[in-house]
């Protein structure tokens, strides 16, 4: 059990160091002002957007936008934590940060995958998947920002390792 634990501590620590460059190069880039960014960002999330027809990142509806901000604001600070605490692992004060966490993001992120699934994009101003197929590809980018907060949760909530609670004296 503690090899399968140590094994979800490094995915979780790969996923929270690999989601800070991607958060400050390419997701907050609709918030901020674009000087900020070179030419190179602002058209690798311009291709993204095309390419895998992702019209939230090509221009965000303001409760996609809501959804960045809390990435910006609640989420950034906690990723250089959280990967610390399961590089380190065995670190047990993040399992509460963890959970919430995790809670935060799967909510989130599950109104993004209804929104890909059943939005009628016909008249989308920017490319959008039209297919099941373009829905499918679209989803399979955002469905590990699901898949790994709801792991987290469960380990958090079910190993054993994180949670332990100690038997109080009976007198």
């Amino acid at each position: 059990m503690a090899g399968c634990i140590r094994l979800l501590e490094w995915i979780f620590f790969f996923y929270f160091i690999s989601h800070i460059p991607i958060t400050l190069l390419v997701d907050v880039q609709p918030l901020l002002p674009a000087e900020l960014y070179p030419a190179s960002l602002k058209q690798l999330l311009a291709w993204y957007a095309a390419e895998l027809k992702d019209p939230m990142m090509a221009d965000p509806p303001m409760w996609f936008k809501s959804f960045i901000f809390c990435e910006l604001l609640l989420q950034l600070p906690f990723f250089p934590v959280a990967a610390y605490a399961f590089f380190k692992g065995g670190c047990k004060w993040i399992r509460t940060p963890a959970i919430i966490y995790g809670t935060h993001v799967a909510t989130t992120v599950t109104a993004i995958l209804a929104h890909i699934l059943f939005q009628d994009f016909s008249e989308s101003k920017h490319p959008a998947p039209e297919t099941f197929e373009e829905r499918f590809t679209l989803l399979s980018i955002y469905l590990p920002y699901l898949v790994i907060p709801v792991m987290i949760v469960l380990t958090m909530l079910y190993s054993p390792h994180y949670n332990t609670m100690e038997k109080k004296k009976t007198y």
